[in-house]
């Protein structure tokens, strides 16, 4: 597939669930401050509003601020991958990637308590789970694919990654790069 039109799959979708996670964060303080929580579906899915400073699992509390920077230098990186991208599923990942990082890095920039350290809006709750949002969702299937990329050897612009095998090194190996010829057959010393 040609890198302009993966490479416009890769926006739409960054854009599209970028503004899913920035509606349903709206939502979730428009309707659920000062509310008990709400069930979904009984006491597996709830909404329940809570501001994160930290990253998952609520760690890093007191790094608010480097986990902004970094937020901001992963978004360049993605950017930068994406140039390349020439592959469907890449494109996907990438995309959701970027709607993830920048939905929470959005809260991080606007978001009381100031600007770099604002607190990121969660309000899905799972049993046994921390709370989330969208953006973190996002975060997590791209994971997924991009391993599923990597495991099946496609590389960012399409191309399949060959791996060595072991026939394969021995044959790369010619003398005097590491390799040693082994003894002639019964000339033991």
């Amino acid at each position: 597939m040609p890198v302009r039109r993966t490479w416009s799959l890769f926006l739409a979708v960054a854009a599209v669930l970028y503004a899913a996670d920035q509606v349903t964060k709206h939502l979730a303080v428009t309707h659920l401050a000062d509310r008990p929580d709400v069930r979904v579906i009984g006491e597996v899915l709830q909404l329940h509003l809570t501001y994160n400073p930290g990253a998952a699992f609520s760690l890093g509390t007191e790094f608010t601020v480097g986990l902004t920077v970094l937020a901001t230098v992963a978004t360049g990186v993605v950017l930068w991958i994406s140039r390349r991208v020439g592959d469907r599923i890449w494109a996907v990942a990438l995309g959701l990637l970027l709607a993830g990082i920048d939905g929470n890095l959005t809260d991080r920039l606007v978001r009381d308590p100031a600007p770099l350290r604002g607190h990121v809006v969660d309000f899905l709750m799972l049993p046994n789970w921390p709370v989330f949002n969208v953006a973190d969702i996002c975060i997590n299937i791209a994971v997924g694919l991009i391993l599923l990329q990597v495991f099946r050897g496609i590389a960012v612009d399409g191309t399949r990654v060959d791996r060595p095998t072991a026939d394969d090194s021995s044959d790369t190996d010619g003398p005097g790069e590491g390799a040693t010829d082994p003894a002639p057959e019964g000339d033991e010393e």
